[in-house]
């Protein structure tokens, strides 16, 4: 999985880590539904189950379209806000299904 960065060319992005916690800090609120749908992707490909998202508590805006994501993703199970040691509603605790 790869991740942009503004100061760098598409010739050198760097690989994400496919471990079931992705951190969106790092990029554009354009690029959030192309990397969500990826990484749930790919942890479904590894057979991870449990993701955690860290979206940031900021106004709201980005956890709503992460949630909207998730709620019309086929793969995913169920997803709730994460409790307050992981994050609390600055996160989302996502469970995918089965493969």
């Amino acid at each position: 999985m790869n991740q942009n960065d503004p100061g760098r060319d598409e010739e050198e992005m760097t690989e994400l880590p496919v471990d079931g916690v992705l951190d969106l800090h790092t990029f554009r609120p354009a690029e959030v539904k192309e990397v969500v749908q990826a990484y749930i992707e790919a942890c479904g490909e590894g057979g991870i189950r449990d993701l955690r998202i860290i979206h940031g508590k900021g106004m709201g805006v980005l956890r709503q379209q992460v949630h909207a994501l998730l709620e019309r993703h086929d793969q995913v199970e169920s997803y709730t806000l994460a409790p307050g040691n992981a994050g609390g509603w600055g996160a989302t605790i996502v469970r995918l299904k089965k493969s």
